[in-house]
């Protein structure tokens, strides 16, 4: 057996230098980008000793060298006769010294960073088995695939060097039975394995013929722009590179007649026309504050409905907040009739009843949660025969990745020599992002070498009282936006309603971590002591957590440098398609057994790619005129968020008398 522990040279089998590595039409991009891993673990454990396993008389120069290039010191790869695994695999099971092991098949390729995102998986996970993407690669990328959570493989090259497995885990689960990759992979429970979405493995060969994909409609009640109607975007586009064919249809271009408005009939006769196998369904209070039009989908074909909010499962608000009223049922003496969605009190109690109706049917919508949080709540407020599953939400992981912070600065013009805390929101005065307890916060920390960078709307940036403030407004390109958060140290918020917290997840992708409350999905997008930091809803504690951070510069990046690992496996495009994969294999939509299939644009979403593509523009709505933005400073001195019953009937009836004279 010839071995090589962490030392890209064995004996008589030269590797190629770092600068050589590579064959024509190379789908990655070498070295890969991004900050080194830390030296430890998050808990300050050291990382897992792996032991890769070979077979192979004269294995290939290629396959020694992504080994060698994967940046991880505890790592020993043997090289064994081939037919002789079984008894390698079975003196590894007893082996001490090895935490984790991985079969590399002769002629496959680790991606870059393979090792640390399988191992760092397998530590926060807790799982017997870790697997990852395969990338399937001919004179160039034909497909990505994933083993199906249900197996219906076998040998031992079938799942190969995209499993990590855990050595003492696995070895209590096999006792006496001899070990067969795929077959061990399959008789796991689903708590014993996971897949992370990214890619581990480059293997030469075709990918399966599946067929035509499915016929998916991606419905929203406005349209694609903000935070939710971001995110639904990206679902739909997780779907498209899973090779299913995607129609975006909108219920309602006119926000102003939402609260009277529950049929739908242009968009709903297209939805007809199409004639699609599924509907994925987000973000519709902005066009009806009712779900009569998600009952009538459901009434014909497989249908989700994503919780990018709570609205579904109250009589009118999306984030009930400390209101326990959606527990009981929602009624005319809900706390806020006139905020956004506005709904006349006398209507809140029915339109609570027609809601839990629509959900309560057989063959009704499922739920989908993006944290664990959304999930309790669903479970909690929709009717018992409601169905939830999780989701994941998906972002564009080869768009918000780590890059040169000095030079992102000298482009943005924001200063070198100061820590820069970063706050993002839509609205960054929202009332639901916590303004007082952001402001008291920065304020304390913010002087001489520190200074704040505020993307979004923002019509009074004195109102945080901060004389090093950055206020680039509403930014609406995902690439502009991925260089503001990278040329920042820290991002904060102060929110305490959400359902996930994307700008959490954009900023660890970025490499810069966030601290936050610990409270609502922002659990599930903070990974705490991983990503960032969650402190108690105390008061002082979102401050003090901050000045820590802000005084220790190793912590910032050891965080910034897992949150980006961490949060590339979770949210990755190809994570957010498993999770949806699981859904429409529940449905009976995709067969059980088979692998999770991507199209080879799928690899073009990870930094790593030699190719990608460009992130998406006209994210948020365009900036507002001083006009207006005076306007709305004026509106909310005299009302606040409110908007009385009576101006939205005015909005209603001039909205009603435009589309009459189109």
């Amino acid at each position: 057996m010839a071995r090589a522990s962490g030392d890209p040279r064995l004996s008589g089998h030269p590797v190629p230098e770092k600068t050589a590595y590579g064959i024509d039409g190379w789908p990655f991009r070498a070295p890969a980008e991004g900050a080194r891993r830390p030296t430890r673990l998050p808990d300050g454990q050291p990382w897992p000793r792996l032991r890769i396993l070979t077979a192979a008389a004269d294995p290939s120069r290629l396959t020694l060298a992504s080994v060698a290039m994967q940046d991880y010191p505890e790592h020993r790869h043997d090289i064994v006769v081939p037919g002789t695994e079984a008894n390698a695999v079975s003196a590894l099971l007893a082996d001490p010294l090895t935490d984790a092991f991985l079969i590399l098949p002769d002629g496959d390729l680790l991606a870059p960073g393979a090792l640390t995102a399988l191992a760092l998986d397998l530590a926060l996970s807790g799982a017997t088995a870790v697997a990852g993407l395969r990338v399937l690669f001919t004179d160039r990328v034909a497909g990505l695939d994933a083993p199906s959570l249900t197996g219906g493989e076998t040998g031992f090259e079938a799942m190969g060097g995209e499993v990590l497995w855990a050595r003492l885990a696995l070895a209590r689960t096999l006792g006496s039975r001899p070990f067969d990759p795929a077959r061990t992979w399959v008789d796991l429970t689903v708590q014993e394995k996971h897949r992370i979405g990214r890619p581990v493995l480059l293997r030469s060969g075709q990918p399966a013929d599946r067929g035509e994909g499915l016929s998916i409609v991606s419905l929203t009640g406005t349209g694609t722009v903000g935070g939710a109607g971001v995110a639904h975007r990206r679902l739909s586009e997780a779907l498209a590179l899973s090779g299913h064919r995607i129609a975006q249809v909108v219920l309602n271009h006119s926000p102003a007649t939402a609260e009277w408005t529950d049929r739908f009939p242009r968009a709903e006769a297209e939805i007809d026309a199409i004639a699609p196998d599924f509907v994925l369904i987000g973000n519709v209070h902005g066009a009806t504050r009712s779900l009569d039009a998600v009952g009538r989908q459901a009434a014909s074909r497989p249908t989700a409905l994503v919780l990018h909010d709570l609205f579904a499962l109250t009589g009118r608000c999306c984030h009930p907040r400390d209101c326990t009223k959606a527990e009981r049922g929602c009624d005319a003496a809900c706390p806020t009739p006139d905020e956004y969605p506005q709904l006349a009190p006398n209507r809140i109690a029915p339109m609570h009843g027609r809601k839990r109706e629509v959900l309560a049917r057989s063959g009704g919508p499922i739920l989908l949660a993006n944290s664990a949080w959304t999930l309790a709540r669903s479970q909690a407020l929709a009717p018992a025969e409601t169905v939830t599953r999780p989701v994941s939400l998906s972002f564009p992981t080869g768009i918000f990745r780590p890059g040169d912070r000095q030079a992102l600065r000298h482009r943005l013009g924001l200063p070198q020599d100061r820590v820069l805390i970063l706050v993002s929101s839509v609205i960054v005065d929202g009332p639901d992002k916590g303004f007082s307890d952001l402001r008291e916060a920065l304020r304390a920390v913010a002087g001489p070498g520190v200074g704040v960078v505020a993307i979004g709307r923002l019509d009074d940036p004195g109102r945080f009282g901060i004389a090093n403030l950055h206020a680039p407004g509403l930014i609406a390109g995902e690439e502009q936006l991925a260089a503001w958060y990278g040329a920042c140290d820290l991002h904060v918020t102060a929110s305490r309603h959400e359902t996930l917290g994307q700008t959490p997840i954009e900023a660890g992708l970025c490499g810069v971590p966030t601290l936050a409350y610990r409270t609502s999905g922002l659990t599930t997008a903070v990974i705490d002591g991983v990503s960032g930091r969650l402190v108690d809803v105390t008061p002082g504690a979102l401050t003090r957590a901050l000045a820590a951070l802000v005084a220790d510069r190793d912590e910032r990046e050891r965080l910034g440098a897992f949150a980006r690992i961490a949060l590339e496996s979770r949210f990755s495009p190809a994570a957010a398609a498993l999770s949806l994969d699981a859904i429409l294999r529940e449905r009976g939509l995709v067969a059980e057994g088979a692998r999770a299939a991507f199209t080879p644009a799928m690899l073009g979403h990870f930094p790593f790619a030699a190719d990608r593509p460009r992130g998406a523009e006209g994210t948020v709505q365009a900036p507002s005129s001083p006009l207006v933005r005076r306007l709305r400073r004026t509106k909310q001195a005299i009302l606040g968020r409110r908007m009385p019953l009576v101006l939205r009937r005015c909005l209603y009836l001039a909205s009603s008398l435009r589309r009459s004279a189109v």
